[in-house]
């Protein structure tokens, strides 16, 4: 690569974040825009890069306006009418979406992609973990902060790449991985592609893209479009396996408390992170490195697998667990599809039965809760009471009729709609046992008031709930 400057457009989203840390790391200039100053965009601030906060040309530092010497890294969530975006092509510089400049930085490595519209963050992350207690080495570019790992961005000895594959835009399908996993196909980003079809039709080039003698690795409820992808016919180089939490008929499944593979069982499996669909997130993610193992000839040590597992510390804003007490339990999510509420919800039934549930919402894009308010409200209905907060518009303009009430509306438990910078003080004001938060948006900028706010409650309350 002849660029020895990067500049983002974009540079806090958390894909964006790893690239720039990537190139950090690799001794390049780094410096970018995003429209709001987070946690994310301080720290790589802090790490070297300059970021700045107004869509402004002028405001692009000088180092970074030689087309010779920089490269422009963009998101595709930024508006096409972006000035900065504008100015760039205008003056001849190499611009690439995220995806590409991720398709290419992959071409290196023996590259372990994981998919889905749901649970492919925590997934890949496991991924990377288990590649790292293997081996002791590995990298990944990664949807979320790694707890373990204390970062996006995982760099380390040897060829393995563990990224996620983001359906957005059609991103993935800037990629060529030698393995791939998808965790689940549902209707969402309808407003890239129109039908829940053509999602299907996506995630079925994705899987034609694995390079030969690759393996794919699908989610036994996940169909994709083409059946003839879906069965290995279509890619006749690669093999297919499937894997699900309890279909016995799956290649890789869990049963009596092992994940069952297709040499044996892994037995004693104690998952670091509570809730089943993080458990199914768990055979999914020992089953891509199980298969990435049999092509590179390389050690499946069932017991460092084991050990991977139980100390597996999951990602901030996946079922992250703030408040865990007999009188109060608070945690908070990244879930924005009804898919993912759902799959949480159910899972903190289990984990804690007979206990009140109050559920808060921050919808994200206009056009996601217009495609899916009745699937938004029968998954949130599945708690006991809702507080919705307005919509996150992120990349979208308002949409006239099309707000939380319709959401709302449509729900069967008790609802209200709060401004979010109020929804700590509102906690702190009703009776609450279980409260959990959902979002995809800046909701997560409350999330420390609202843990103040039950555990103070909870000092003053302490008589222990059963």
């Amino acid at each position: 690569m002849s660029f020895n400057k990067v500049y983002f457009i974009g540079i806090g989203g958390i894909g964006m974040s790893a690239l720039a840390r990537f190139f950090l790391h690799r001794g390049f200039g780094v410096a970018g825009y995003d429209l709001t100053e987070t946690a994310l965009t301080r720290a790589l601030s802090a790490e070297g890069a300059a970021v700045h906060y107004s869509d402004n040309e002028s405001l692009i530092p000088p180092a970074f306006r030689d087309p010779a010497s920089t490269l422009v890294v963009f998101t595709p969530a930024v508006p096409s009418d972006h000035r900065e975006l504008l100015w760039f092509f205008d003056h001849g510089f190499s611009v690439e979406k995220r995806s590409e400049m991720l398709g290419h930085l992959s071409e290196g490595y023996f590259t372990m992609a994981v998919a889905g519209t749901h649970g492919k963050t925590t997934t890949t992350t496991l991924v990377a973990w288990l590649n790292r207690c293997l081996s002791g080495g590995g990298n990944a570019f990664l949807g979320g902060i790694s707890r373990n790992f204390g970062s996006n961005l995982v760099l380390g000895e040897g060829d393995l790449l563990a990224v996620e594959a983001d359906e957005f835009d059609r991103s993935f399908l800037r990629l060529s991985p030698d393995v791939a996993l998808i965790t689940a196909i549902d209707a969402d980003h309808l407003d890239i592609y129109g039908t829940f079809e053509a999602v299907r039709e996506a995630f079925s080039e994705f899987a034609n893209r694995i390079k030969p003698g690759g393996t794919l690795i699908r989610n036994s409820r996940a169909q994709i479009e083409d059946a003839a992808a879906q069965s290995g016919v279509r890619n006749t180089q690669i093999a297919t396996y499937t894997y699900s939490l309890d279909d016995p008929s799956a290649d890789f499944h869990f049963r009596d408390g092992a994940i069952v593979t297709p040499d044996g069982a892994i037995p004693n499996v104690r998952l670091g992170i509570p809730g089943r669909i993080n458990l199914e997130n768990a055979v999914g993610a020992v089953a891509l490195v199980w298969a990435a193992a049999k092509i590179r000839h390389t050690p499946f040590d069932a017991d460092k697998i084991a050990h991977g597992l139980a100390t597996f510390q999951g990602v901030k804003r996946r079922f992250e667990i703030y408040i865990d007490t007999p009188s109060a339990v608070y945690m908070d999510d990244y879930a924005h599809h009804p898919e993912e509420l759902s799959a949480a919800l159910d899972s903190l039934r289990t984990m804690f039965p007979g206990r009140r549930i109050t559920a808060i919402f921050q919808p994200h894009l206009f056009t996601r809760t217009r495609d899916f308010a009745s699937e938004f409200a029968a998954a949130l209905s599945l708690a006991d009471e809702l507080i919705l907060t307005p919509i996150y518009p992120a990349r979208e303009l308002p949409i006239e009729g099309v707000s939380s009430e319709m959401i709302g509306r449509l729900a069967t438990i008790p609802w209200r709609i709060v401004p979010k910078e109020q929804v700590a003080q509102t906690i702190a004001e009703m009776p609450t046992d279980v409260v959990v938060s959902f979002g995809a948006g800046n909701i997560e900028n409350h999330t420390d008031e609202i843990a103040a706010v039950i555990t103070a409650k909870a000092k003053a309350t302490p008589a222990a709930k059963k």
